[in-house]
């Protein structure tokens, strides 16, 4: 029989099929090829894109120029600008503002033919390294209320016309409901108890070992609970830190080793998937009365790693819930065990 199980993170339930045995040859999507051509992203190609915000470069290289390892623009087509206002008003009973933020572009390395996973560790956390210095420059702009990180690696994932390994950062005025939803479960549990809801989660994790992937000596990578998709993975870190950007050096590396690896274990799994990553992190703590008093203690970052190997269908649009064919426990089974880094 089925299995439905609720999130304890959001209070989503979802749905799990019962199998016990999981074949690659189950899932019907497009494996992940690259795209050749002209590529404004690699290297000699700068004057291609909009002047650099932010390169990780060799010594003596110039700005806008060959000799970087990770290189930021500005999105040409953005979804966001940080020019202008926010211009918050109100149209009758509906609320609106300008689409003020920012859309960047975090160009991984400038070979094109690697992705995030293929590069070596120390590349990894050079792309790691750029993603906590943006988010640290744009705290500093006071319209701005959280920064998204996002990864789409595939067509079906998203990446339709851009081939070269790059890393979307969009900064939003608002915080998205999700993240939004996730930092209120956070702070009942803790009012409640006063623990992280993540630590207690990992701690069970850990001790049970059932849905356990991968881990490190500051990381662990886990198939979740109440898994939306096949092959869900969340990667968390071991010690507490609400803020992506409080991370260490040290810890970036280590953080940039079990990523690769379990990206590598998903491709030996399935046979380059295409998949999402993406950053749950916390706000920027703006002052509001009431607000983010407990945040520090309650809210744990981490990373989500979606594969897009199945359908959402009218089921999940109408309900909210989710079908997952993979039961989490099949998953973790599959992916630990496959050759990784």
């Amino acid at each position: 029989m089925s299995q439905m199980r609720k999130d304890v993170f959001t209070g989503r339930w979802v749905v799990l099929a019962e199998t016990d045995i999981v074949k690659p040859t189950d899932f019907q999507f497009r494996p992940f090829t690259r795209g050749g051509g002209f590529c404004p992203f690699c290297e000699t190609n700068e004057s291609s894109t909009p002047p650099e915000v932010f390169a990780l470069r060799a010594p003596g290289s110039l700005p806008n120029g060959p000799g970087w390892r990770v290189r930021v623009v500005p999105n040409t087509e953005p979804r966001l600008r940080i020019e202008g206002d926010l211009g918050r008003r109100g149209e009758g009973i509906h609320d609106l503002m300008n689409g003020i933020g920012a859309h960047e572009i975090i160009a991984e390395t400038p070979r094109h033919d690697c992705s995030l996973h293929q590069l070596e560790v120390g590349e990894i956390a050079d792309v790691v390294r750029a993603y906590v210095a943006r988010i640290v420059d744009l705290e500093l702009d006071r319209r701005l209320r959280y920064v998204l990180i996002f990864k789409n690696h595939g067509e079906e994932a998203g990446a339709h016309t851009i081939s070269h390994s790059i890393t979307h950062l969009m900064a939003l005025p608002v915080t998205p409901r999700i993240i939004k939803n996730k930092l209120m479960v956070a702070r009942d549990y803790y009012a409640q108890k006063e623990r992280c809801l993540y630590c207690d989660a990992l701690k069970q994790e850990l001790e049970k070992r059932r849905r356990l992937i991968a881990e490190n000596q500051d990381f662990v990578a886990i198939a979740p609970f109440a898994s939306r998709f096949p092959f869900e993975m969340w990667v968390l870190p071991k010690f507490h830190a609400s803020a992506f950007s409080q991370i260490t050096p040290s810890q970036t590396a280590t953080l940039a080793q079990i990523l690769r690896d379990i990206l590598q274990k998903l491709d030996c799994t399935l046979g380059r998937p295409p998949w999402n990553l993406c950053l749950q992190d916390r706000p920027f703590l703006r002052p509001r009365k009431g607000y983010w008093e407990t945040i520090e203690a309650d809210f744990h970052w981490h990373w989500e790693i979606l594969p897009q190997v199945s359908r959402i269908s009218g089921f999940e649009h109408a309900s909210g819930f989710y079908y997952n064919p993979v039961p989490p426990e099949i998953a973790a089974r599959c992916l630990a065990s496959a050759s990784g880094a």
